[in-house]
């Protein structure tokens, strides 16, 4: 049963209506939550009391931490750099293969142990270092109020702001929380509505909605990541097709990342990816003229490294998170052939490296 809503968890909360039979429907994304007084939503942390919608975890976290800028994974958006990142709990999907399930799927308060102001959440990240914040772990839609006032004190401290997210929102959100955003990792779980009907309670046509939005119409930097689950959604007749669409509807330039499954939360019936299944799925969007694609949550350097699109020259070696060269040039043209490398760059002096560091915001 749900807990009920405290004075505390009471901030005020946009993106709903009253329905003409009393009840309020959230507007944030395409579950359309219709709610009587004292319920939450699918996601959890969006509720009604009386007849307004509240955000409950607003200035509440599950925990902070600074890491390379490739966990999250961007590759191309400024490579070595560290990033402060953080999230809350709750989630507005419910897919079986949750690899943060005890953080997404929490229903308990107990995993919001931090508690950080916007202004202390960008202050710590100068003072770390950080060249961005991220929004992760859970997804930041469910609570984009307190995300959107995070990335307003970012940015007038300097600092970068990436949502890592599913992209299952609605329009008006949509354009409002990706305003602040300078990068997005989403994560685009299969390309079959089966898919996202059966094993996350979704539709796909809302992320193909909003990942066209973000790569035509504004100007965030996107990179996208496919788990790949044995025999769900890694035939090659989807990979195929799934490669061919964003290649036409997105570009050739946005990359993509390939990461293994490993068996968790309601999906442990299921044998973790075999490496094999990555270097195959990157092939065969190699082959679709996608020019950045990666793999992940295996040890694989070729894999984790960028090329130039021009000469096939290796610019940034990877092994894990860890950049072993980096040859770019400043502005991010490939040394051998000046040819541009797609991305967000700047001078290099060293990466941050593999490791993350577990901080408090001050």
């Amino acid at each position: 049963m749900d807990e009920p809503i405290s004075t505390a968890e009471r901030y005020p909360a946009k993106y709903w209506h009253l329905l003409d039979d009393g009840r309020i429907q959230c507007d944030l994304c395409p579950r359309d939550c219709k709610l009587h007084d004292g319920q939450r939503g699918a996601c959890f942390v969006r509720g009604r009391i009386a007849d307004a919608m509240v955000l409950t975890t607003y200035g509440r976290s599950s925990g902070f931490c600074v890491d390379p800028i490739e966990k999250k994974p961007l590759n191309n958006f400024y490579p070595g750099s560290s990033v402060l990142s953080f999230g809350t709990a709750g989630c507005n999907l419910a897919c079986k293969f949750c690899q943060n399930w005890d953080i997404s799927k929490s229903r308990s308060f107990d995993k919001l142990a931090d508690q950080a102001s916007p202004e202390a959440i960008a202050h710590s990240a100068e003072q770390l270092g950080c060249k961005s914040v991220a929004f992760t772990y859970n997804d930041p839609v469910i609570f984009a109020e307190y995300a959107m006032d995070v990335a307003d004190a970012c940015h007038a401290r300097g600092i970068k702001t990436v949502a890592v997210t599913a992209g299952y929102i609605h329009e008006a959100a949509r354009r409002d929380f990706f305003a602040k955003m300078d990068a997005a990792n989403v994560d685009l779980k299969g390309f079959t509505d089966e898919f996202y009907v059966k094993q996350c309670g979704a539709h796909l046509q809302p992320v193909l909605d909003t990942l066209k939005y973000l790569c035509n119409e504004t100007k965030v930097w996107v990179e996208l990541t496919t788990l790949l689950i044995p025999g769900l959604n890694d035939s090659e007749e989807e990979l195929t097709l799934m490669s061919a669409w964003i290649a036409k509807e997105l570009g050739r330039d946005v990359p993509l990342h390939f990461s293994a499954f490993h068996p968790d939360y309601k999906m442990t019936d299921r044998p973790s990816t075999p490496p094999a299944t990555l270097v195959r799925a990157r092939q065969i969007a190699l082959d679709a003229g996608l020019r950045y694609v990666y793999t992940g949550n295996v040890h694989n350097i070729e894999g984790d490294t960028t090329f130039c699109p021009s000469c096939g020259s290796a610019v940034i070696v990877r092994d894990w998170y860890e950049i072993e060269q980096y040859r770019l040039t400043e502005d991010g043209h490939c040394p051998d052939c000046q040819a541009a490398v797609a991305g967000h760059y700047e001078k290099f002096t060293r990466a941050f490296g593999r490791q993350r560091i577990p901080v408090m915001p001050t």
